[in-house]
């Protein structure tokens, strides 16, 4: 992943290749022997079930159920080496894919059935266990850094944040007025108004007692599987290396504007993993500082995800960088759900 992508007006957009014969045909040709190297058989051709700018998946079925192939798009390439790495690390919360291509951003993986979201409304325990889980994965991979940085995976740690706010803003206001995540000049004065809760945020987590470590960047219910009557993280394609109390941002965002299941006892049992380093009072401290921070790195995923759109895509996801971007502006918890 790039620090700050650059479109290239010349390049073909990710969309627009992964929708072209010839790219179908290498990924086919990919899976098949993918496949045969795992064992199993295909039993039909794959078939493309969603395009978006930043990735794609195929099914393809096999003689032992049908499997996932995903492409990812250049600044979110990192994916299947880390979720390769991360498996093996901790293979009880995340499964082992089937096979990468790390340099092509590739990877296969097993069907597991629905996602817990998708199979049910997922009760307060199945909550719990959601951040324990991811706690626990967090725990694990903190000896792990150098190699997961190594993969690619972007390194947000709070000390590259208020260079990161600076830069943003100063990207998103040199964009064309009809961009939509340009940054007008009626609006720049409220960015710059909150350069300091920027930097004493960053500067809080920088010195707290909580590690900085993995993000999945995305966690709720719809990115977690149900495999062996446990559960399974996946969809790491958002995660950055940062300070560890911003995993929990997707889920406040899930449960305050999808259930009616309070966050705070949620939030509890996920600080409960952490209690021999950080007392109840430190970690609402951090997780109110975590909370201005982390919609500055999640700009840049989203600015990641959206780089080489066609004019369609960007009308409905260009707004995301800097919609993302304003949530520094509002505290939290005092704003909506919706993290966009």
């Amino acid at each position: 992943m790039t620090d700050y992508p650059t479109d290239d007006p010349t390049a073909t957009p990710f969309s627009a290749l992964v929708r072209s014969p010839q790219w179908r045909a290498g990924a086919d040709a990919w899976i098949a022997s993918t496949l045969e190297a795992a064992g199993l058989r295909q039993s039909g051709p794959s078939v493309q079930r969603r395009i978006r700018p930043w990735s794609t998946q195929l099914v393809a079925p096999t003689d032992q159920g049908p499997v996932w192939f995903k492409a990812n798009a250049p600044g979110l390439a990192h994916e299947p080496a880390l979720h390769d790495a991360l498996a093996e690390m901790a293979p009880d919360r995340v499964d082992t894919p089937l096979g990468v291509d790390a340099e092509r951003g590739w990877m296969l993986t097993r069907d597991r059935g629905p996602t817990l979201a998708d199979d049910h409304e997922p009760s307060p325990a199945e909550w719990l266990e959601i951040v324990r889980e991811a706690a626990d994965l967090q725990r694990r991979v903190l000896p792990e850094a150098e190699r997961l940085l190594a993969l690619g995976l972007p390194n947000c740690s709070p000390t590259t944040v208020s260079d990161r706010f600076e830069l943003l803003v100063e990207r998103y206001a040199g964009l064309d007025p009809s961009h939509p995540s340009h940054i007008s000049p009626e609006e720049r004065p409220a960015f710059e108004a909150a350069r300091g809760d920027v930097a004493r945020a960053a500067a809080t987590l920088a010195v707290g007692p909580m590690p900085t470590t993995l993000n999945h960047g995305d966690l709720h219910p719809g990115n977690v599987l149900m495999v062996d009557g446990g559960l399974r993280l996946f969809d790491f394609g958002d995660s950055q290396w940062s300070s560890a109390p911003e995993v929990l941002w997707a889920l406040w965002s899930w449960l305050t504007a999808r259930t009616g299941i309070a966050h705070e006892p949620v939030f509890a049992a996920y600080a409960e993993v952490w209690n021999d380093v950080v007392t109840p009072v430190e970690f609402d401290e951090l997780l109110r500082a975590a909370m201005v921070v982390l919609p500055v790195n999640r700009s840049l995923t989203w600015l990641e995800a959206i780089a080489g759109s066609t004019a369609e895509e960007l009308a409905r996801w260009g707004q995301s960088p800097l919609s993302q971007l304003r949530h520094v502006l509002r505290p939290w918890p005092s704003r909506s759900g919706r993290a966009d």
